[in-house]
């Protein structure tokens, strides 16, 4: 299995949304359950900035060869190694030869 290697610029944002199955009754009474065994995949936003067009491209090509189907080892900021893939990602073009990639990195659990 691949590694993304480069390391994100300062700013790293971590959102975590428990899997959890919800029963409302018709009292308003509801019962919650967490749904598999890993309830609390981590999602990182990441920003790569000031990146030149080399190693921007370098990224645009390691995501797209992964294409949000492939998962890719990847340690978090926080010191987390684990599985992750890239589902939505955007490259904008600062200045000549300067680039940023913003990008979603979700955990998953698979054995592959």
């Amino acid at each position: 299995m691949a590694t993304f290697t480069w390391i994100a610029s300062t700013g790293a944002s971590l959102t975590i949304r428990p899997i959890v199955r919800r029963v409302t009754f018709g009292d308003g009474y509801e019962q919650r359950l967490a749904f598999g065994l890993n309830t609390q995949p981590e999602v990182w936003t990441l920003e790569f900035r000031a990146l030149t067009t080399v190693n921007a491209s370098a990224i645009d090509a390691f995501l797209r060869l992964h294409g949000a189907i492939r998962p890719f080892d990847w340690t978090t900021p926080s010191g987390l190694t684990g599985k992750f893939i890239c589902e939505e990602w955007s490259r904008s073009i600062d200045e000549p030869n300067i680039e940023t990639i913003r990008a979603n990195f979700k955990q998953v659990f698979d054995l592959s």
